[in-house]
């Protein structure tokens, strides 16, 4: 008989978007960083990304993290980020999300009150600050990756929309920014699909007409995201809310407001001068979740303003599951997966 391949995985969510992670069952990867990892993983290995979003395990709403050892001897854990639009180097939610399973996996023992650990992303060292109350994981806060400003109220004529308005920021990936407002959007439930299809519109029509080089990665492909804004509320002193959508592929609004897609707003508020360190956003998504970024400082980097935030959230453990991979089914295609599968046995350890 043919061994049984598996992969382990502990399925999340964190403000509703769904983190598949991925705990067991795939073999070490080549690469001397985790970052390494990551493009192994994309230009040898795809197929397990496409695995574990496309049918029949998947939907491409979903992300995948997949645990790998740290190649820095300080964190605790390594983590790569998976999205059907390829592999960011970064995502808050799937941070929140990786940082919960680490807990609840007992990779990182729990305990009571606050702590903190290390994990190593694509993008480096990421600071986790955990809060467990009666053994539950209440909330994690991580930080952001520094965000700027590149683009500030450009112009785009739109086909339906007419002239569009839109800043553009640097935060993990770069993100339009459009005030809602001005589409005529409230950012409520029932506008899921015009906001979809509004922003699949702009972000075409922004790559057709240019792209944005990141003032030290150069080139990172065309503009990915789009983040729309609703009207600030001025909730308490130092304390500011929002309501925001972000899209991140065609047909695809998150369930959540996005880390990076909230620390990408900081940036923006910072520029306008709205906002000072030690300031705090709470984004609130179309279902009604939130994530909350503080501003906590400045840094200047030769001509660009660097916005360093954290951003806080709670994730949820929804299931644990092995997924059965079986290369005869016609719907999964093996070619770029079987030689990181753990196939010599029925079941694999975990990567940790």
């Amino acid at each position: 008989m043919k061994p049984e391949l598996t992969i382990q995985l502990m399925d999340t969510h964190a403000g509703g978007d769904v983190s598949r992670i991925v705990t067991g069952g795939i073999d070490p990867l080549p690469g001397d960083t985790v970052r390494a990892q990551m493009e192994y993983l994309r230009d040898n290995a795809d197929g397990l990304r496409r695995l574990l979003l496309e049918e029949p395990h998947g939907i491409p709403e979903m992300s995948v993290d997949l645990l790998v050892p740290p190649t820095d001897p300080r964190a605790a854990a390594g983590y790569i980020i998976m999205e059907v639009m390829g592999y960011p180097i970064y995502s808050g939610s799937n941070t929140i999300c990786t940082a919960t399973a680490v807990l609840e996996a007992g990779i990182v023992p729990k305990q009571e009150g606050r702590q903190q650990f290390l994990l190593e992303s694509p993008a480096g060292l990421v600071q986790i600050d955990a809060t467990v109350c009666d053994g539950v994981v209440e909330s994690i806060t991580c930080e952001g990756l520094p965000s700027y400003i590149h683009t500030y109220r450009a112009t785009v004529e739109v086909p339906s929309l007419g002239k569009v308005t839109y800043s553009v920021a640097y935060s993990g990936g770069f993100y339009a920014l459009v005030d809602a407002k001005e589409l005529g959007f409230d950012l409520t439930l029932d506008e899921e699909r015009r906001l979809a299809e509004a922003a699949h519109a702009i972000v075409e029509a922004v790559q057709a007409e240019r792209g944005f080089l990141h003032h030290t990665l150069g080139d990172l492909g065309p503009l990915p995201f789009l983040h729309f804004m609703g009207p600030v509320e001025h909730v308490g002193e130092g304390y500011y809310r929002s309501r925001s959508a972000t899209y991140v592929h065609p047909g695809v609004i998150c369930r959540s407001t996005t880390g990076t897609g909230t620390s990408a707003r900081l940036a923006l508020m910072n520029y306008e001068g709205t906002i000072k360190p030690g300031d705090r956003l709470e984004t609130v998504s179309l279902r009604e979740t939130s994530f909350i970024g503080e501003f906590s400082a400045v840094e200047q980097n030769g001509e660009v303003q660097m916005v360093k935030n954290q951003i806080t959230g709670k994730s949820y453990v929804i299931a644990r599951s092995d997924i059965v991979v079986n290369c005869d089914d016609p719907m999964v295609d093996c070619r770029s997966l079987h030689h990181i599968l753990s196939g010599q046995q029925s079941g694999a350890a975990d990567p940790l």
